[in-house]
């Protein structure tokens, strides 16, 4: 029996959990029409198909990479992918191991729909895309917020006379604008982001993300116009289209640039001003000056200035509030919110050539078990076997892609035999031998292994978990 997997999936613009019940439903009702077996059913929640960086696509790939069934059954095409680079490296990475994509508005996918689909699904994001900036930049031009909110201010919810919401309308919310006025201030006098962020957490005063106060959330960036002190808008200035974002291809996140400043969108809008013109020149004045510092200091010790990297940056957290741990100095390292931010009483601190000693000494510890041992060779095994036989099944398709090319070379040839002008067939023929020289060259490069399981695979894993070991030696301690 046809062994298939149903896969369903909503996104941004179907935000609702009952269109996954709503997939799964018909999809198990056409399989059960047909006369197929389900084997899974693999889901995506809110994750928009213009990336692949989907649990519920990631681990049907593997199923089906690993022969756990016969076909893949979708509401349609769009909703395995709507790139059309992904779509086409789905249905190749399927064809591949064998596996069918059938969907309930297309049918049984081929190369044509790939081709036409993928194409459509392209247009219609950046169909999307264009359409939904029309209608910020509209917002903007006419005085009102073209997405978001910013501290200080409040969204006005209301409606038109025909009961559909007015968007973008806000309003000066009296208390943040006091605290933003404070922030100003203080700073303008002198006052460090940091210290700012520390007396504010102190007190007690929620930050813009409902949480405490951090010292980039006050500084930002001058350039991207991000953090407190940079927003224009406290000084009556609505810019849009400062930034762009755009998804990185492999990873699927969205990554800020910063567009020509002849794009940027600039509305005035006084009756949104916060801070004087005097105090925001002297926040600038500042800032310039301290950034003129930063750069001198730079250009005077690059040569002398060391990089340290160390083990585990990143990877270590406090153990009272769950923040980040990193360097308190030269020799010591602690909890990033206790020192930055105030909100953590840890002030207890460590060396880091004792941290680093005691986490690898731990790990060689551990990661020798005898149990860890075993699940490493079954894995180690599994995933070399896997790409030997990959390794043969390309060999064995080259074979056989060869003896079709043979037969209808020798079909060509006894067709002009049989009178059909040689023009006729000249490209054709020309095609199929380069073809089959290629295929030649790489069965005489290539040989079937055996799936056997590496003879030194107990060395080598003892050889990687030493390995961090040896890698200290190299790091330099604080």
């Amino acid at each position: 029996m046809t062994k298939v997997a149903i896969y369903a999936r909503y996104s941004s613009d179907n935000q609702r959990d009952a269109s996954i019940e709503d997939q799964l439903r018909i999809c198990r009702e056409h399989a059960a029409k047909v006369g197929w077996s389900i084997f899974d059913t693999y889901t995506d929640h809110g994750l928009s198909g213009a990336s692949m960086m989907r649990p519920g696509i990631q681990a049907m790939m593997q199923d089906a990479m690993a022969g756990r069934f016969d076909h893949i059954l979708a509401e349609s095409l769009d909703r395995l992918s709507r790139d059309q680079e992904d779509v086409a490296g789905i249905f190749k990475r399927l064809s591949f191991a064998g596996v069918k994509i059938v969907t309930l508005s297309e049918g049984e996918i081929s190369h044509l729909h790939i081709g036409l689909k993928g194409t459509m699904n392209a247009l219609y994001l950046k169909d999307l895309a264009d359409k939904t900036r029309r209608g910020l930049r509209g917002r903007v031009e006419a005085g009102k917020s073209g997405g978001g909110n910013s501290y200080g201010y409040d969204v006005v919810k209301q409606f038109n006379e025909d009961g559909e919401a007015v968007r973008g309308e806000r309003r000066i919310n009296e208390k943040q604008a006091t605290i933003v006025q404070r922030i100003f201030t203080e700073y303008a006098a002198g006052a460090s982001p940091r210290a700012i962020a520390k007396q504010l957490n102190s007190e007690g005063v929620g930050g813009p993300s409902g949480k405490g106060w951090g010292p980039s959330t006050i500084h930002g960036n001058r350039q991207r116009g991000t953090g407190i002190l940079n927003n224009e808008l406290y000084i009556g200035r609505l810019v849009w289209n400062r930034l762009k974002y755009v998804k990185a291809p492999d990873t699927g996140k969205r990554i800020s640039r910063l567009n020509p400043e002849e794009d940027w969108i600039i509305q005035d809008v006084p009756e949104m001003r916060i801070i004087d013109q005097d105090i925001w020149e002297r926040v600038k004045a500042r800032q310039a000056e301290l950034e003129l510092k930063k750069v001198k200091s730079e250009q005077q010790d690059f040569w002398d200035r060391r990089r340290p990297r160390h083990l585990f940056s990143g990877l270590m957290k406090c153990g009272v509030c769950g923040g980040g741990i990193v360097n308190l100095n030269a020799e010591r390292a602690g909890c990033a919110n206790a020192r930055n931010k105030g909100t953590c009483d840890n002030k207890r601190t460590i060396r880091r050539d004792t941290l680093e000693t005691t986490v690898l000494d731990g790990l060689k510890n551990h990661l020798m078990d005898p149990e860890l041992c075993a699940l490493f060779a079954e894995e180690y095994t599994a995933h070399r076997n896997r790409l030997l036989m990959d390794h043969n099944a390309e060999l064995v398709g080259a074979r056989a892609e060869l003896g079709k090319i043979t037969r209808e070379i020798d079909r060509l040839i006894q067709a002009i035999i049989d009178g059909v002008p040689g023009a006729q067939v000249k490209d054709k023929m020309g095609q199929l031998e380069a073809r089959k020289i290629e295929l030649e060259a790489k069965l005489e490069d290539g040989e079937e292994e055996t799936v056997l399981i590496h003879p030194e695979m107990g060395r080598y894993y003892r050889d990687q978990v030493a390995a961090p070991g040896s890698a200290a030696a190299t790091v330099p301690l604080l």
